[in-house]
C-alpha cells in the first residue's frame, strides 16, 4: 500500500498513516473485507516502528474503519451511510477549517464566504 509519509510535518506518523487509510477507505480505493497489510508488514513497508502502525490501526479499529480477526488479518469494515457522512463532514471540517479561517483573518465576511462555498457547490452539481 501506497502512503505518503513525512517526519517534517507536524502531525504525528500515526495520525498520517490512520488519515491517509481514511481516506483510501472513503475512496473506495480499500473495499470492504478487503485486507490490510499486517502491522509488521506496513512497518517495514513505510519505514516506521510497529508501534507507529498499531497506533494508526488502533485509531482505524476504534472509529470502525477496520477490524481484526486474531490470526487471520487486518481488513476494512463495512461502513453505514451514517458513517460515510459523518467521515466526509470531518474531512470537510480538516480541509476547509483552516481556508475559512484564513479568509476571515483576510478581511472576508461570513456572508462572503458562503456565498463562495454556495457557488463551489453549485458548479460541482454542475459537473455531475
Amino acid at each position: 500500500m501506497l502512503l505518503h509519509l513525512t517526519d517534517t510535518s507536524a502531525e504525528p506518523l500515526h495520525r498520517q498513516i490512520s488519515r491517509q487509510i481514511r481516506e483510501k477507505i472513503l475512496a473506495g480505493e480499500l473495499r470492504e473485507g478487503g485486507e490490510l497489510p499486517s502491522i509488521r508488514g506496513m512497518a517495514a513497508d513505510q519505514r516506521v516502528s510497529v508501534i507507529t502502525v498499531q497506533r494508526a490501526y488502533q485509531d482505524l479499529e476504534r472509529e470502525g474503519l477496520i477490524y481484526t480477526r486474531r490470526g487471520i488479518g487486518i481488513f476494512v469494515a463495512r461502513l453505514t451511510e451514517e458513517q460515510r457522512k459523518r467521515l466526509a463532514v470531518d474531512r470537510f471540517r480538516e480541509a476547509a477549517g483552516p481556508v475559512v479561517a484564513g479568509a476571515l483573518a483576510a478581511g472576508l465576511s461570513a456572508e462572503e464566504i458562503t456565498a463562495i462555498v454556495e457557488r463551489l457547490v453549485s458548479l460541482n452539481g454542475e459537473m455531475r
